[in-house]
């Protein structure tokens, strides 16, 4: 699994990790992403998941990057402690890696909540400060407001057909060592995606390099520099049965190198029209060699999926 470092610190997170809104499938399939490297788990106190995170990460607490949030209501000095207290207890942990702000909430100054995340740091209860849903005006305006320690991370939605981040906060975040956090990287279900590939580009790519189309959805989310990305459960539930077989290595670069078929340089209509989303093959034919370079030798250490990626899978993430 490959990992990235966290904003400026000197802390790395895989860049896979699990996602848990809407999860309802128990802690088994959790505890499966552990074990295959995705020891990185995001959850929040409004989705009703921290117990079953604790009872995956029962045993290896200290082997797991525990990330969670706190809502919006809860912003108010007293109530942001007193939230944090109970995620704690239903996490069953004594700190949190990773404390993020839900959503903006414009009610609350901001120097209050954040102040507040700041006491949680110098109390040990929280390593890092991390927020979600800011625009780049908010995401400013909450560094100037830090005091003693920075924004590590953005939580925001970022996938193949949601590009909207690429015109000002992606850029920023990454050269202000601020990571974004991915969530709904295969949207809201592969099959948006897949509905917006009119001309087939993800299954060709899929092909020439010997993968899923979903994963090569989620290696183009994290192939870009300060990205990593949460897969997320339904209310459906996540597949509980085992991995049909393993996802397999991933291609670094493949799909964001100039001339790609995925590239982030798409057509402007493309921001316009999520059908427009992927450019036309080059004659209709495969991407050129030079974007599905043939796999390393040592393909089989490179990133692996932290669950089953497999096509039948897909909606369930």
């Amino acid at each position: 699994m490959f990992v990235k470092e966290l904003g400026a610190t000197a802390a790395q997170i895989p860049e896979i990790g699990l996602g848990s809104w809407g999860y309802a499938a128990g802690p088994e399939p959790l505890r499966r992403g552990l074990d295959a490297g995705a020891c990185f788990i995001d959850t929040a106190e409004s989705y009703g998941t921290e117990p079953v995170v604790a009872a995956a990460i029962a045993g290896r607490r200290d082997r797991v990057f525990l990330a969670t949030k706190v809502s919006p209501q809860h912003f108010r000095r007293t109530d942001l402690l007193a939230a944090l207290d109970g995620s704690l207890r239903r996490l069953r942990t004594d700190y949190i890696d990773l404390y993020q702000l839900h959503r903006p909430n414009g009610t609350v100054p901001l120097g209050e909540t954040l102040g507040a995340m700041e006491e949680a740091v110098d109390a040990g209860k929280v390593r890092f400060i991390g927020v979600s849903n800011f625009s780049l005006a908010q995401l400013q305006q909450a560094q100037a407001t830090m005091r003693r320690h920075p924004i590590v991370s953005n939580q925001v939605r970022y996938n193949l057909i949601d590009r909207a981040i690429g015109d000002d906060l992606l850029p920023y975040c990454q050269s202000h060592r601020v990571t974004v956090i991915a969530y709904s990287p295969l949207a809201r279900g592969f099959q948006h995606i897949a509905d917006c590939d009119r001309d087939g580009v993800l299954t060709r790519l899929a092909g020439a390099t010997g993968r899923t189309a979903v994963q090569v959805a989620l290696n183009w989310c994290v192939a870009q520099p300060g990205v990593v990305a949460i897969p997320k459960g339904t209310r459906s539930n996540m597949s509980s049965r085992p991995a049909a077989r393993p996802a397999g290595a991933w291609i670094r670069s493949s799909f964001t190198n100039s001339g790609s078929p995925l590239s982030s340089a798409a057509d402007p209509a493309s921001k316009r029209s999520p059908a427009n989303t992927f450019p036309r093959l080059q004659n209709g034919r495969p991407a050129p060699a030079a974007v599905r370079p043939p796999l390393p030798p040592a393909a089989d250490q490179l990133t692996a999926a932290p669950i089953d990626y497999s096509s039948e899978n897909a909606h369930r993430l």
